[in-house]
């Protein structure tokens, strides 16, 4: 029993409500609803009076043609609790109510009483001003009153809206240009961030020209370069030392680079050791023959 009451019910991951089958109806078919009385009411068949919040088990339908601007209006029958005659009221969306409409009659209904109450109102106000021409002249000032104060009043509503949608655009405004400055801050640190990774570049690597290898400036010699006797360079990117001093350039190529460039590395000759006498460190004499004349 405790299954009734809950609000939420398990569903399987792999529920597919696509695939439940609709049930097929009538187009306007009628539903079986619990209610209590709207009003109080007496049925016309009987005479029985049936207070309002009495419950019943009712039908429900839509009213075919007919609606208040759009919302639908409903009909339910019930039948009454003496003579089981059926009763059938509506809703009425225009007074936010509920009308009589068949087997019985309202005992009481409020917007009617408005209505003749505006009614002598208007009636009674007629006729003083047809005995007063002063209170004529009040009530045209009053009504005029009341509708400048209107007029006022929508007024101060359009300006307000107008002043909200300026500031809405206003915000927008700003939102666009602080998104714009931030873009453009952006953009300004990035710059300023490749200005210094190109410098750091700089001061690490340089570019110098060096003469191209005999092989390289035989083929640039098609070209026409090379037949005026011109000798063809080529650019080598080289790295500076920590020192900020710049290495000789043949010292950073290559052994067959610098063959193909057809010069040798400036080095220092190495320095032979003297060799050691070691026949007198160990004592040892060699005697001399004597030359033998020929």
């Amino acid at each position: 029993m405790s299954e009734r009451k809950v609000l939420n019910k398990y569903f399987p991951p792999d529920f597919d409500p696509s695939l439940i089958p609709r049930r097929k109806g009538p187009r306007n078919s009628q539903q079986v609803v619990r209610l209590m009385a709207p009003f109080s009411m007496r049925c016309n068949t009987c005479g029985e009076y049936i207070y309002k919040g009495k419950k019943f088990n009712a039908r429900k339908e839509t009213v075919d043609g007919e609606d208040y601007y759009g919302i639908k209006i409903f009909r339910f029958y019930i039948k009454c609790t003496l003579c089981s005659a059926e009763i059938t009221f509506k809703t009425d969306p225009k007074n936010t109510d509920y009308a009589a409409e068949h087997g019985a009659s309202r005992n009481f209904e409020p917007w009617r009483e408005e209505q003749a109450v505006e009614e002598e109102d208007r009636l009674a106000r007629l006729e003083e001003e047809e005995n007063n021409p002063m209170k004529a002249l009040e009530n045209r000032t009053t009504d005029a009153k009341r509708e400048m104060d209107i007029l006022d009043a929508l007024q101060d509503i359009k300006a307000r809206n107008a002043r909200n949608d300026r500031v809405g655009q206003g915000v927008d405004l700003v939102a666009r240009t602080t998104a714009e400055e931030i873009e453009s801050e952006e953009d300004r640190q990035r710059k300023l961030e490749e200005e210094e990774d190109e410098r750091l570049l700089r001061q690490v690597f340089s570019k110098v020209s060096m003469p191209a290898p005999p092989g390289l400036s035989s083929v640039a010699s098609g070209s026409g370069d090379a037949s005026n006797g011109e000798s063809s360079s080529r650019t080598v990117i080289v790295k500076r030392k920590a020192d900020d001093i710049e290495p000789d350039i043949h010292t950073l190529l290559s052994e067959s680079a610098r063959n193909s460039v057809g010069t040798k590395p400036t080095s220092t000759p190495a320095t032979k050791k003297p060799k050691s006498d070691l026949k007198n460190k160990l004592g040892i004499k060699i005697a001399k023959k004597d030359k033998v004349a020929a």
